[in-house]
C-alpha cells in the first residue's frame, strides 16, 4: 500500500482513538482500516498501537511516530497545494479550537459562512476553555485571548476584550454599586470556574490592585453566571465579548469602570509551515477579518 495513505490512516486511528471512528472519517471500512494499520506497523518493525476491547492508544513509539506522520502529511499536502497555485478551491481539513463562549458567538458563526464559501473545505472544531497544545492535539490553529508565550506559531491579532465587572440594574438599585474594589466584600458576588479558579480579581492597568472575593454562587459555566448576574442576584467578572449583547439590551450595567485592567489580545495562533496551504490562508484571513470587523471586539 502507499505509504502516505498508511500514515493517514494511523493519524486517523490514533487521534479518533480507534478503529470505527477512523473509518467513518475516513469513509473506508474498519476492515481496511486494521489492514493498513497492521501494514504499517509489519513495515516499520515496531507496535505503534495498544489495543484493547474498549480503547485503542499510541504507545510510546506510536506517539514519535504519530508527530513525524503529521508533520510530513501536512508538508505533503501543503507542497502540492502551493503547487497547484494560489487560486486552486481550497480543499481538506481544518482543525480549530477556540474558547467555548467565544467559539460559539464569534467563530462559528465565521466558519459556517467559509464553509458555505468553499464546500470542498471540511472543519473540526474543538470548543475548550482550556489552552492545548497544537502540535501534540494535531490541530491546525487556536483562537486566544490574552497574552501569548513565546513559541513557534504565528499569530495575527484580531481584536481585543477587557475584564468587566457589572450587574443586572435590579441589584445596583437595591444595593448600590461599588465605588472601589475593595467594596466588593460587601456585595453578593457570582464566580465562574471556566473563567478562572482564582478567587483573588486584579483591578488597574497592571493588575497592580488585588482583592479576594467570596462567591456567594460559583458555577461551572460562564452562561449560568451571567444568566444569575442578569436575573439580580449579585455581580459578576466577565470578559467583555461575554456580555456585550446583555449590557447593550440594558440587562447588565458595567461597574468599576475607572478600575478596569488593560485590555486583553484576541489572536489567531497557527503552525509555521515551509508553505502556505491554499484552505489555511483562506480560511485565517477570512476568520481575522470577521472578527477584527465585530465592534464589540475593540476593547
Amino acid at each position: 500500500m502507499d505509504r502516505f495513505h498508511l500514515m493517514g490512516v494511523f493519524v486517523a486511528v490514533a487521534e479518533e482513538e480507534g478503529f470505527a471512528g477512523a473509518a467513518r472519517r475516513l469513509k473506508l471500512s474498519p476492515p481496511a482500516v486494521t489492514r493498513a494499520v497492521a501494514a504499517l506497523e509489519e513495515n516499520l518493525g515496531v507496535r505503534l498501537l495498544n489495543r484493547t476491547t474498549r480503547y485503542v492508544r499510541v504507545t510510546e513509539a506510536g506517539a514519535r511516530y504519530l508527530d513525524d506522520a503529521r508533520r510530513i502529511l501536512a508538508a505533503v499536502a501543503e507542497a502540492e497545494d502551493a503547487a497547484a497555485g494560489g487560486n486552486a478551491e481550497p480543499r481538506g481539513l481544518i482543525r480549530l479550537t477556540a474558547p467555548v463562549l467565544f467559539g460559539r458567538l464569534y467563530v462559528m458563526p465565521a466558519v459556517l459562512d467559509f464553509l458555505r464559501q468553499h464546500p470542498l473545505v471540511e472543519v473540526s472544531a474543538q470548543l475548550r476553555d482550556n489552552v492545548v497544545n497544537l502540535m501534540e492535539e494535531g490541530l491546525d490553529a487556536a483562537v486566544r485571548i490574552g497574552p501569548l508565550p513565546d513559541s513557534s506559531l504565528r499569530a495575527v491579532r484580531v481584536g481585543e476584550v477587557r475584564r468587566l465587572v457589572c450587574a443586572a440594574p435590579d441589584y445596583l438599585a437595591r444595593h448600590g454599586a461599588p465605588a472601589a474594589p475593595e467594596d466588593l466584600r460587601e456585595h453578593t458576588v457570582i464566580a465562574s470556574t471556566a473563567a478562572s479558579a482564582s478567587l483573588e480579581w486584579k483591578f488597574g492597568a497592571d493588575g497592580e490592585r488585588r482583592v479576594r472575593v467570596r462567591p456567594r454562587l460559583t458555577v461551572s459555566g460562564n452562561d449560568v453566571a451571567i444568566d444569575a448576574a442578569q436575573g439580580g442576584f449579585g455581580l459578576i467578572r466577565a470578559m467583555s465579548y461575554q456580555v456585550a449583547e446583555a449590557l447593550a439590551a440594558g440587562k447588565l450595567e458595567r461597574v468599576l469602570t475607572s478600575y478596569e485592567s488593560a485590555p486583553l489580545p484576541i489572536h489567531i495562533v497557527h503552525a509555521e509551515s515551509r508553505y502556505g496551504s491554499t484552505r489555511m490562508r483562506r480560511f485565517i484571513d477570512f476568520l481575522a477579518e470577521r472578527l477584527r470587523a465585530d465592534p464589540r471586539l475593540t476593547g
